[in-house]
């Protein structure tokens, strides 16, 4: 029998989470099959493991229009697109009715070890591009699996691979050794074990974005309510200057500048003390099981009970060890999308919508989308996602045209990095404006009650993907 036509085979797509179904909507709409692979047991699994967040974005910026004619059948009734959800109510509310309604095309606890063009190693270029793609399977109970795909869109995320405490970008020595006592996500200090965890015990929070800021007022929140002996120690690799704490009541984003507020309050009043220029090269276990965390130059903390490390994210990439990739050498994003994104450059004001000529590799039919796209920049939206997996979807469909049109319009103040401290039920409504990374995405309502419900641990009012 012979083999089916490239054409005829289904679109790979990695990972169940936001931007993953889309890209499965996407690619329905545009006529073709997807396979959607997740390794986690259910869809949006990543975004359950943070679902006490409540994000910056409202509904109406969390559902693509695409995904929400698949549900319109379906009975799916949208929600009020001007309230705040939790990850935990976009799960329930919209990532699994969606994928329940993909059904079979969504293969859960299933693992991809591996992605080459059939029969070619990253060496071969004689005949390369009119090759299917092979790619190897785990599933969850250990049997392999290899299947042929036409496509491959990664929306796999960077939730899995945290950043390390070490300075340098590689784990400090010991830090392994100490991780009963380290963690790298914000705390649900709702959680009685996880409150009782730092209850009454110092806790180094190590870190300088949005991540490390929820925490710090969350461990202020507790300190006041729990009493003495809760205190954060903020171990930050920089210095303080006036913008460590973001733009405070000038920020365009009131959300944003809302948290950095609460994160110097907290720090003002006693509740959290900093260490600044410190780059941590080790981490030590005393004879009592306390933790000092070591610096570059013998720099040492006082004694610490427990350890939050906020670094950061990063793509794994070991999986596609056999497709050209045309990455950043900083950032690990597509090289024409690094520029956009490069937090060495840029204020998190200034990212524009992209699409496929931004997100293309040297090996076609291959994208990297959603958080994973970003590489190891810090800020994500998930109207940007949305719009990637549209023109995504457009070229492999072969209508260039559609997928080169920016379909997405944004001011330049409008995409903000990480979130903030937003749980206010009887708050003011924002002002109306555009969705996606628009100032309506970020915008919290002109009242902000500041209260512990940690917005998302990363990449803005996506949080994680």
């Amino acid at each position: 029998m012979n083999a089916p036509a490239t054409t005829e085979l289904p679109v790979l797509v990695i990972g169940a989470g936001p931007i993953g179904l889309a890209a499965a909507a996407r690619l329905i709409e545009r006529g073709l099959e997807p396979l959607v692979l997740e390794a986690g047991p259910a869809a949006g699994a990543s975004v359950r493991e943070w679902s006490h967040v409540r994000l910056f974005s409202t509904w109406a910026e969390l559902v693509d229009p695409a995904a929400e004619k698949l549900l319109a059948p379906a009975g799916w009734v949208r929600p009020d697109g001007a309230t705040y959800p939790t990850g935990g109510d976009w799960v329930t509310g919209y990532l699994q009715p969606l994928a329940d309604v993909l059904g079979d095309r969504v293969r859960y606890g299933v693992t991809v070890t591996g992605v080459a063009r059939a029969g070619r190693d990253r060496i071969v270029d004689s005949g390369r591009e009119a090759q299917p793609f092979t790619v190897h399977l785990t599933a969850a109970d250990g049997t392999e699996q290899r299947i042929t795909v036409r496509a491959v869109v990664d929306a796999s995320g960077t939730w899995t691979t945290p950043g390390p405490l070490g300075g340098d970008g590689l784990p400090a020595l010991g830090e392994k050794a100490a991780a009963d006592r380290i963690s790298y996500r914000i705390p649900d200090l709702d959680d009685p074990a996880v409150r009782a965890r730092y209850a009454g015990r110092r806790t180094a929070v190590v870190g300088s974005g949005a991540s490390a800021f929820t925490t710090l007022v969350a461990l202020a929140d507790l300190a006041k309510k729990d009493g003495d002996g809760t205190h954060a120690v903020w171990i930050l690799r920089r210095g303080i200057s006036g913008s460590t704490y973001g733009g405070g009541e000038a920020d365009q984003l009131p959300a944003r500048g809302a948290l950095g507020l609460a994160a110097k309050a907290a720090v003002d009043a006693g509740h959290a003390s900093a260490i600044t220029g410190f780059r941590t090269e080790a981490i030590e276990r005393g004879t009592d099981g306390r933790l000092t965390l070591v610096a570059e130059g013998g720099r040492r903390t006082e004694p610490v009970d427990e350890v939050i490390v906020l670094t950061g994210f990063r793509p794994d990439l070991s999986f596609l060890s056999e497709i050209r990739l045309g990455l950043d050498e900083r950032l690990q994003a597509p090289v024409a999308l690094a520029p956009l994104i490069d937090p060495n450059v840029h204020s998190c004001g200034t990212v524009y919508p992209h699409g496929v000529n931004q997100l293309s590799h040297p090996e076609q039919d291959v994208y990297l989308v959603g958080m994973k796209s970003y590489g190891r920049a810090p800020t994500f939206l998930a109207m940007t996602g949305y719009e990637q997996v549209r023109s995504v979807a457009a070229a492999i469909a072969g209508d260039r045209e559609a997928a080169e049109r920016v379909e997405l319009t944004l001011p330049e103040t409008g995409v903000c990095g990480g979130a903030g401290l937003f749980d206010d039920p009887e708050a003011e409504e924002p002002a109306a404006g555009r969705g996606g990374e628009s100032g309506g995405c970020c915008t919290a309502p002109p009242a902000l009650q500041l209260g512990v419900s940690a917005p998302a641990a990363t990449g803005g009012c996506c949080a994680a993907t």
